[in-house]
């Protein structure tokens, strides 16, 4: 990675903190963001404390998506972030108004200490509660000067009345003079009396009732006034679960000098209830997606949210993950859940991505799918059991041909339902960037029924396969195909069942082909030449070949 010439700069002036009082008096606020930069990147925590303190701009962004080798920021220096962003509040040389750190978490133990997403929720909660706690003190701490002024000034009047009383007539129209004056000029001026957060505070409460358009409705005219308190409005992404729920309600619920937005909200093993409640807190103007997992919701917990998912109008994107959905034939008042799924459904006007894993809804996808207002981009339906119906109507829905991102993994995959996948990748060749069709149980012939179909298309990128029971003569063909695909730039192959020790059945589930050991008699990386062979033959040195399924990470590819 080639630094610039300001990046180089920058990395030395944050190097010596000794220096800092003497250089930023002096930086131009142009500078700010290569030197916080590069403060994070030096692991520089008493620099970033500093520079975001001072911040001369009203935003602030961090975070997003990082670059391909990039580390994630540090503990400390997201701390030393957090408590900057307090005690800005009461330094007049800040002007930050808005805080936006979604995608800054990192994974836990992972390189350089990054804070993950549960810990930067729980710090970011935390840094609400004490800035409320601070104003309310300062704002104690002004009224008992206030008092103790205004005390004063009663005080010296008293004096001055009964100084006017002893000296007769003149002393009296002395006293209504100065009184005049005194009056004239106020007890005391408003900027003298209200400084930091009290002073800024006031300020914004002064203004009186909010003004709303004629058609706004209830909730944004509340959420517009809870917001006239706010200093500073803090976007994030958070991570809630049973250990941090009660901390993320009591900082969702606060109203002081920061205010707690949400992009993403992930959710693990809390009730239906619990979930409501932060939903009802939430700023419905910035939730752009919701992610539940591990959480016994049930058909009913789930079309009992749905209303309220409806009120978040930028809502895009919903994922599911093992949340206990189960619709059997046999279960009574089963026709009126699905009713209320599909109405809940219909509401969410924005959604264009939906992920569904592990929900045991077999036949039910048209139900699910087909009251969407608008065409998905990004479906994934891993672990769902989808049957031939469910492909069938896959293949010819109103979403199909706007699908960028398709997840149909661990979905037993015959010669009933090849042609419906036929069908649905030629329908999908235009828009198609990435698929996976993993543990799909794809032998050699049933790969070769498909591969004419998965070589029509030619904007995928990314195709993952693994753990289906190919042979090397199997891989080759499937090589040889992606060699010819022109945007296809990562391919994940299953290892060959020759590569397996002995024993392993006919045709094994992709639970033994992920449990099975692999033969340490022969060399493994035997396969891996021999397909790199089979690419560099055909004239493709951009494509990246890999067996390796934890690491495999689609999105490096975009």
């Amino acid at each position: 990675m080639v630094h610039s010439l300001v990046s180089l700069c920058a990395r030395e002036v944050v190097s010596d903190h000794s220096s800092s009082p003497t250089w930023l008096r002096w930086v131009p606020r142009e500078l700010y963001g290569a030197l916080l930069e590069a403060a994070f990147a030096c692991y520089r925590p008493l620099a970033v404390g500093e520079l975001v303190q001072r911040w001369p701009e009203r935003t602030l962004r961090l975070g997003g998506r990082r670059k391909t080798g990039q580390i994630a920021p540090s503990r400390l220096c997201i701390q030393a972030l957090l408590l900057a962003v307090v005690r800005g509040l009461a330094d007049q040389r800040s002007a930050l108004q808005l805080l936006d750190i979604c995608g800054l978490q990192g994974d836990e133990g992972g390189m350089g200490d990054p804070m993950g997403g549960w810990s930067l929720t729980v710090a970011l909660c935390t840094m609400v509660i004490q800035a409320k706690a601070g104003a309310q003190r300062a704002q104690r701490k002004e009224g008992e000067r206030e008092r103790k002024r205004f005390s004063a000034l009663e005080r010296d009047r008293d004096l001055k009345r009964e100084r006017g009383e002893r000296m007769g007539v003149k002393g009296l129209q002395d006293d209504e003079t100065c009184r005049e004056k005194t009056a004239s000029k106020g007890p005391i001026s408003e900027k003298e009396l209200i400084k930091g957060v009290r002073r800024r505070m006031e300020m914004e409460r002064k203004r009186g009732i909010v003004v709303t358009g004629f058609k706004g409705s209830k909730l944004e005219t509340e959420e517009k006034e809870a917001d006239c308190e706010v200093l500073v409005h803090v976007r994030a992404d958070l991570f809630v679960n049973a250990r941090s729920w009660e901390r993320v309600r009591v900082a969702l619920s606060t109203s002081g000098p920061l205010k707690l937005q949400c992009r993403h909200l992930r959710v693990e093993e809390i009730s239906v209830t619990c979930i409501r409640t932060l939903l009802n807190q939430l700023p419905h103007r910035t939730l752009l997606g919701i992610d539940i997992r591990y959480s016994s919701l049930g058909v009913a917990g789930l079309a009992e949210l749905l209303p309220l998912l409806s009120t978040f109008p930028e809502l895009n994107s919903l994922r599911l993950h093992y949340c206990n959905l189960d619709i059997r034939r046999n279960n009574l008042g089963q026709e009126e859940v699905l009713r209320d799924l599909s109405r809940g459904l219909a509401n969410l006007q924005e959604l264009r991505q939906l992920s569904l894993t592990a929900l045991r809804l077999p036949g039910q996808l048209r139900v699910l799918l087909s009251s969407l207002p608008q065409p998905l981009e990004v479906l994934e339906l891993p672990y769902l059991s989808l049957s031939p119906a469910d492909l069938a109507y896959l293949s010819c829905s109103h979403h199909v041909s706007s699908l960028l991102q398709l997840d149909l993994s661990e979905n037993c995959l015959d010669e009933t339902t090849v042609p419906s996948i036929r069908r649905l990748l030629s329908q999908a060749s235009s828009s198609l960037q990435h698929l996976s069709l993993s543990g799909c149980g794809l032998t050699d012939a049933l790969l070769g029924l498909l591969l004419p179909s998965l070589g029509g298309c030619w904007a995928l990128k990314s195709l993952a396969l693994a753990l289906n029971p190919l042979s090397m003569a199997g891989l080759v063909d499937l090589v040889q195909m992606a060699a010819r695909m022109p945007c296809l730039r990562q391919l994940l192959y299953p290892n060959p069942l020759e590569d397996y020790q002995p024993g392993l059945p006919n045709l094994p589930s992709s639970t033994q082909l992920l449990e099975w050991p692999l033969d340490e008699s022969s060399d493994i990386s035997m396969t891996s030449n021999q397909l790199s062979k089979v690419l560099m033959d055909s004239g493709r040195s951009d494509l990246f070949l890999t067996c390796d399924l934890l690491n495999y990470d689609k999105d490096l590819v975009d």
